[in-house]
């Protein structure tokens, strides 16, 4: 949960400012206080207490008509040298150009309000001044800068403490929100650890429910899970006394993050549910779309992925039609994980280019509206009590053109500022645009590799039932006919032709048994599987050395002192097999080598011929299947390959596999 987007607001304008003509302001229609204003045109102090009334009312609204008011205030209070009424219209102003986000105009008449505030020691214009600075740390927040904003808080719990402290909670509150930004948890604990204890003090439930669920989400934020349910539980009676829409969307939405971590799903979904009704009941955007993240992150974490799928594309529609684009960045990023639980690689790794672009898009927002901040905070900071209105004309001369030649140092020193983080910004968004490709590189590249581990492991157990099956199967058969075919030669009487044909099926059957036998063995060398790749290969090139096809040459170095596993093993002989093959088919060679050593954790293979030789590079352009299924058993073993050949000088192929 966050609050910074409420937090930085700190408009609060305490009861105490009233003037006692109209009463509570809160409870007046503006339009029954506009009748009152018109009523009483003289330019006196109870004009001033009417319009300051209408004031107070129509703050939050900063309706058109609110300024000429203020005006007209300080004009009258100028005339009466009427001291509150200036004290409140420079007040009003503060929060009137706050809410506006024009931050010079805010510090401008806050520096003035200030400067009225701090010379009058009644009670009124003390708590007038602790607001003041409450409010002027609001100014300072929406610009980043939380020290100062602190400062300020600090000065305003100090005089709480002295005239209200049942106004501390919300100070207290506060402060806790500047250190969370400035990442200083411990700090801000503690101050919300004081804010609940002086909500508890003040007797304010409302506020001691609000201060516990935001001490729960700092809690959450540093991982400490057990104490935030405990604190859940403590408060959750009051809670539930309170009927307060927005408390129970925090509350809920808190619970259901500390189940989630416990992986108690059902509680989880329970609780996220109830608060995403509540901010649907409450209408509030940004909090519908806070909620909806974390409940379809449970429900695909659960296995409801149905379910998940529809919150998904609620999320994702709504951040799209809000235009509230962190919450669209969430969006892809859970659809990208959905799809991938789905093994959905292709609509995976769509969201995932989406969220790229999008994050890229956000990085590139955020820097602009960065120095936008900094630009606003350097005119502020220069403008130290620019407008001191009680000062005469000369002296106002005079600070103008002293600020305006300040302001023009700062200016040049925010430029240089703004292009050291411009340069700066350009070379993370760079980075993070490398990162994320290399992510999706190697994401795919494992894809391949998996599909490539699981083809070979299937055609190595294919061929060897295969192999199993005609040895087996078929080789008994035959046999079995061999045999009943000799037993009965002894027993019929044939005539010498018909005795010479029984001779020669005998021998058609001894060949068609040889042949079985050869083409089992080529499937899966008996050899290999009983001992091994060393003793597979010597048996493989000397098979091909007897046919007379060609003179093959076998080595082998410390192959012996290693243990292979059978996949990787049947992988090698296959390749090995591929290339000795080539060499007869396409090199026209006469002799060949085959060696095989290891060294340092690698097992080299070399090949090499003595036939015709061939252009390499016309490597990248074949088509042929055996060459590719050389390359993707190399690929599969995270092997090197390096090929060399001269036209009739031969051919030679090393080989580079490491061993885990």
């Amino acid at each position: 949960m966050r609050w910074m987007s409420t937090a930085q607001r700190f408009i609060i304008v305490a009861a105490a400012m009233g003037y006692g003509y109209i009463g509570t302001a809160q409870t007046k229609v503006l339009d029954s206080i506009k009748a009152e204003i018109n009523k009483h045109p003289q330019r006196d102090t109870l004009r001033v207490r009417i319009i300051t009334d209408y004031a107070r009312a129509a703050l939050n609204g900063n309706t058109s008509q609110l300024l000429p008011y203020l005006n007209e205030v300080i004009s009258i209070s100028k005339e009466l040298n009427y001291r509150k009424g200036l004290q409140a219209a420079y007040h009003y102003k503060q929060i009137y150009y706050s809410d506006k986000e024009d931050s010079e105009n805010a510090r401008a008449y806050a520096d003035t309000a200030f400067m009225l505030l701090k010379k009058d020691t009644s009670k009124f214009a003390v708590t007038s001044l602790a607001w003041l600075h409450n409010n002027v740390a609001g100014d300072y927040a929406k610009l980043a800068d939380y020290k100062r904003a602190i400062d300020h808080l600090t000065q305003a719990a100090t005089i709480f403490e002295k005239i209200d402290p049942d106004a501390l909670a919300s100070v207290y509150g506060n402060i806790a929100i500047m250190y969370a930004q400035l990442l200083l948890p411990e700090r801000a604990m503690e101050y919300d650890r004081r804010a609940i204890a002086a909500a508890e003090k003040a007797g304010d439930s409302l506020s001691f429910a609000r201060r516990s669920i935001g001490y729960v989400s700092r809690l959450l934020d540093a991982q400490n899970f057990r104490e935030a349910a405990k604190i859940l539980d403590k408060i959750e009676p009051v809670v539930m006394r309170l009927d307060n829409n927005a408390t129970y969307i925090f509350f809920y939405q808190n619970r259901g993050l500390v189940s989630k971590h416990e992986k108690q799903y059902e509680k989880a979904i329970s609780n996220l549910k109830k608060a995403y009704d509540y901010s649907l009941q409450n209408d509030n955007k940004q909090l519908e779309l806070t909620i909806l993240d974390p409940l379809s992150t449970v429900l695909t974490e659960s296995g409801k992925l149905k379910e998940a799928k529809q919150y998904l594309d609620t999320l994702l529609a709504k951040s799209v039609a809000f235009k509230i684009r962190t919450a669209e960045l969430n969006a892809y990023n859970n659809l990208a994980h959905w799809y991938m639980q789905n093994k959905d690689y292709e609509n995976a790794n769509k969201f995932l280019l989406k969220k790229i672009s999008l994050s890229d898009s956000l990085s590139s927002e955020e820097m602009k509206e960065n120095i936008a901040v900094m630009e606003t905070r350097f005119k502020v900071q220069g403008k130290d009590n620019e407008i001191k209105i009680l000062q005469d004309e000369k002296e106002i001369q005079q600070l103008s053109i002293r600020q305006k030649n300040t302001l023009n140092y700062v200016l040049f020193g925010g430029a240089a500022a703004l292009l050291v983080i411009l340069v700066l910004g350009y070379r993370n968004y760079k980075n993070r645009q490398k990162l994320q490709l290399q992510r999706i590189t190697e994401l795919e590249t494992q894809q391949q590799l998996t599909a490539t581990e699981a083809v070979l492991k299937g055609e190595s157990q294919e061929r060897t039932r295969l192999a199993k099956d005609l040895h087996d199967g078929l080789g008994g058969m035959l046999s079995g006919i061999k045999y009943s075919l000799n037993t009965m030669k002894g027993n019929l009487v044939m005539t010498p032709e018909n005795a010479q044909a029984f001779e020669r099926s005998i021998d058609m059957l001894d060949s068609s048994i040889q042949e079985m036998r050869r083409v089992a063995h080529n499937m899966m060398p008996e050899a290999l599987v009983k001992f091994g790749l060393d003793t597979a290969l010597q048996d493989f090139c000397l098979h091909i050395s007897q046919s007379g096809a060609l003179k093959v040459s076998y080595q082998s170095i410390g192959l012996n002192d290693i243990q292979l596993e059978q996949t990787v093993a049947v992988t090698i002989y296959r390749i090995v097999q591929e290339l000795i093959n080539n060499s007869i088919k396409h090199a026209a060679a006469k002799t060949a080598i085959v060696q095989l050593s290891v060294t340092d954790h690698t097992l080299s293979v070399t090949v090499e011929d003595d036939g015709k030789g061939f252009d390499t590079t016309t490597l990248k352009q074949s088509s042929g299947i055996g060459w590719n299924n050389i390359e993707n058993r190399i690929i599969f073993l995270n092997g090197k390959l390096d090929i060399q050949s001269v036209n009739n000088k031969g051919t030679s192929v090393l080989i580079e596999l490491p061993l885990t």
